[in-house]
């Protein structure tokens, strides 16, 4: 699920582009997604909870911490949101 937001590619680890929205690595290290592991931990309102919570952590932040960056992020966690009640 990218976002409709677009960044410009952080170049670290040797050059290599890195997505701090969509694909941050510190969140790809193991077999499943953090994300994934995290919704398998909880029930459906937990999680729910969670999303929201995330969403109102960077939208609150976005004027003094990470910018456009925290926005991204903020729609990352709605439209997982979104997809999560879709089903």
């Amino acid at each position: 699920m990218k976002t409709g937001v677009m960044f410009m590619s952080r170049k670290r680890n040797g050059g290599r582009n890195m997505d701090p929205i969509n694909s941050p690595k510190h969140y790809k290290m193991h077999k499943m997604e953090t994300i994934d592991n995290i919704q398998n931990s909880m029930t459906h309102d937990e999680f729910v909870g969670y999303l929201k919570g995330n969403i109102k952590k960077y939208l609150d932040r976005y004027g003094d911490k990470n910018g456009i960056e925290d926005l991204g992020k903020a729609e990352w966690y709605l439209k997982k949101l979104i997809e999560v009640e879709a089903k």
